[in-house]
């Protein structure tokens, strides 16, 4: 399910500082607060399905910034796109990743694991992607190569999340 939220401007502020200390998406501390309002302890399966689901949304939204050739923007819904498939492929596992560096060693780690080195390399064009959004120094074609690395990158996630 897809709702559209409305917030005061005040809420929406506040909600992004937190969101940003927390090292969260928007939407991933809308949905802790509300499962937590709820009294629901969110099953790993449940928390995979959230993360794959905004992981794919980021990927739409970066395919739209793409097209309108911003490419910080773009940048930006990438390197989201993939840091939540990453938390998906853990979540469904039980473990939940709370900050960049816990992103990194289960990138690390997981690449080490299945003995796939591209998970390695296309979680490091994903945090290059990040630091792009802030600087927006790489040139439109590095963007459009890195988003193909970042879609594979995904859908080796998405495969694993499947399996």
């Amino acid at each position: 399910m897809s709702i559209e939220l409305i917030l005061p401007e005040t809420v929406d502020k506040r909600l992004k500082e937190k969101a940003k200390e927390f090292e969260l998406s928007e939407e991933e501390l809308i949905l802790e607060a509300v499962a937590k309002s709820l009294e629901l302890e969110l099953d790993p399966e449940s928390k995979a399905e959230a993360y794959t689901k905004l992981s794919e949304k980021y990927l739409e939204h970066a395919k739209k910034f793409m097209a309108d050739k911003d490419f910080a923007q773009a940048s930006e819904k990438l390197w989201g796109s993939s840091a939540l498939a990453l938390k998906a492929v853990a979540a469904k596992k039980g473990k939940e990743l709370k900050s960049h560096g816990e992103l990194w060693k289960y990138a690390i780690r997981l690449s080490e694991e299945l003995e796939d080195d591209d998970l390695r390399r296309f979680w490091h064009v994903a945090v290059t992607l990040h630091q792009n959004f802030y600087e927006n120094w790489m040139p439109e074609e590095a963007v459009k190569r890195a988003e193909a690395d970042i879609r594979g990158f995904i859908e080796k996630l998405q495969n694993l999340t499947l399996a």
